[in-house]
């Protein structure tokens, strides 16, 4: 008899944004043997990692933190590269510098812990010695939570019983129940200090009160590990990953936003499915392809296996899933909690800054009534608030024209649509430009910069109605549900439907949360989960 060799169908899979996580999640899948179509709604790639150009200055328009280099170079080595081979990347040194209200002088913050300790002993004495007892602390947890959690999809609980996590579980447990800023505060006395150390919850989606101690180790990544920039800015990151993608066979279609996910009802027998307990006979409905609107604005129907939607998980789940299949549906929302909104100010300055770092801080004295207002029962815009301010043309010849300074402001505000959209030379709504106003003069003000209003001649405003009609973010945050206590971890939620199969979840909206870094790691535990994986750490370089 001839023999008959059969291929098997490689599976179709489909992934929604264009984001880092979705690019990285495409890329991933494809060198697994997937044969993958990514379509993004815009008509560039980058998602919240985007940029915008106007006379001679290019902008960040979201993430300008490169911390967690490890995280990313062990992305790039799972795809058989590395970070030193795809981005050319500086140290920058200070770190960032810190403007308190109220204070004549700034704290800045330097590459290596050393100084950093003499810094925090020249602000309160005994504090160099604390801040060494905090950074171990720090790092500890750190190292705990690569190892541990970060990279799990928490499909299994079993590897969590070995007796390394038991016999820490009390010290875990007071770090999850403990707020950062009380946890902080038995360390050091000046409320700068406290400030420095408590300000990465606003980067987590945050408050200090509400983030679990847990994050500490943020301050082992600034502090110790230290702040990188890559030259061209996160564009190049962007484009690296997008190349990297397009190299492993993925089809990737801009200008292609998707309007449905399509499911089926089949019958299973006796096998466990995700999130439920599995057993005896039950009907369930399997992913059949999606629905997208092309750029001719024909609709094209797209059969595959698998959908991994990176889009926000909020527009997933109550926009593109049958309401009666949805995992989260709206009533499990209104129990979240969002991050911040923010209004992103982007500047064009002619003639230099020196009294900014590349990366710089504004803190205002009260921190309670400010965190109050962007997280309370009644949110309002805080006045003064506290902000950052980011200056890549101090790093980064490329971004700006000689002689001038590339300034991006992210200004902290309650996750609200209808505070309005941004727009540019000052033609946003009237909240969106008046906040930006604001934070421009607080800025002039607090740095010692009399003329820096005079001396902008690019300006564009982004806010909470563009996060949510450019993005689809959830309430127009500009991060992600927050890091508080029932929302890290497992507790933040799956990144598989519990009740489609073949549909996953991927980015700063799910596990393990918000931040490039985590993005990248989202990819590659949805990658486990896929292989029914449930270890504890980074996969094998390279895949």
């Amino acid at each position: 008899m001839e023999a008959v060799t059969r291929h098997a169908r490689r599976t179709r899979t489909v992934v929604i944004g264009g984001g880092i996580a979705g690019l990285a999640s495409a890329a991933l899948l494809a060198r697994e043997g997937h044969d993958v179509t990514l379509l993004e709604a815009r008509g560039e790639l980058g998602g919240r990692a985007g940029s915008w150009d106007a006379d001679g200055f290019r902008f960040d328009t979201g993430p300008s933190w490169y911390l967690m280099p490890e995280v990313f170079d062990h992305f790039y080595r799972l795809l058989g590269t590395s970070a030193s081979e795809q981005l050319e990347l500086t140290r920058l040194d200070p770190g960032y510098r810190v403007y308190f209200e109220a204070q004549a002088e700034p704290v800045d913050i330097a590459a290596d812990r050393e100084t950093n300790v003499r810094t925090f002993e020249r602000l309160e004495p005994g504090a160099g010695a604390a801040l060494d007892r905090y950074l171990d602390s720090a790092e500890d947890t750190y190292r705990m939570a690569v190892e541990r959690f970060l990279y799990t999809s928490f499909a299994s609980f079993r590897p969590f019983l070995d007796r390394a996590v038991l016999g820490r579980l009390g010290r875990l447990a007071r770090l999850l129940l403990q707020p950062l800023d009380r946890f902080a505060a038995g360390y050091f006395r000046d409320p700068r200090l406290r400030q420095i150390l408590g300000f990465p919850a606003v980067f987590l989606g945050s408050s200090p009160g509400s983030t679990p101690s847990m994050y500490h180790l943020m301050s082992y990544l600034d502090l110790a590990d230290g702040v990188l920039y890559p030259q061209g800015g996160f564009t190049r990151v962007i484009d690296s990953i997008a190349g990297l993608t397009r190299a492993e066979g993925v089809r990737v279609l801009t200008g292609s936003r998707v309007s449905a996910i399509g499911t089926a009802t089949r019958e299973t027998t006796g096998r466990k499915r995700l999130g439920r307990s599995g057993g005896g006979r039950s009907s369930a409905s399997a992913v059949t392809g999606v629905s997208y609107l092309g750029p001719d604005g024909t609709t094209v129907e797209l059969e595959c296996d698998v959908v991994v939607s990176a889009a926000d998980l909020h527009h997933t789940e109550t926009e593109l899933v049958p309401a009666e299949q949805r995992t989260y549906p709206e009533r499990w929302w209104q129990r979240r909690v969002s991050g911040p909104g923010a209004v992103l100010v982007m500047l064009g300055v002619s003639g230099e800054l020196p009294e900014l770092e590349h990366h710089t801080l504004f803190f205002t004295t009260d921190w309670k009534e400010n965190f109050g207002k962007i997280f309370g029962k009644n949110p309002s815009v805080p006045t003064p608030a506290s902000f950052y301010a980011c200056m890549p043309s101090a790093t980064d010849a490329t971004v700006a024209p000689p002689g001038t300074a590339n300034l991006f402001l992210l200004v902290p505000i309650p996750a609200d649509p209808s505070l309005g959209r941004g727009g540019i030379a000052g033609a946003g709504d009237a909240a969106i430009e008046a906040i930006a106003d604001a934070a421009i003069g607080q800025l002039s003000e607090w740095a010692g910069i009399p003329d820096l209003t005079e001396r902008i001649v690019v300006r564009r405003t982004v806010g909470p109605a563009d996060f949510a009609e450019d993005l689809n973010s959830w309430r127009g945050g500009a991060l992600g549900p927050g890091h508080t206590l029932r929302q890290s971890a497992f507790l933040r939620g799956s990144n598989a439907s519990a009740r489609v199969d073949g549909l996953y979840y991927a980015g700063g909206t799910t596990i393990p949360g918000i931040g490039l870094p985590m993005c990248l790691i989202s990819a590659e535990i949805l990658v486990k989960r896929i292989r029914s994986d449930t270890s504890t750490g980074p996969l094998p370089e390279p895949l």
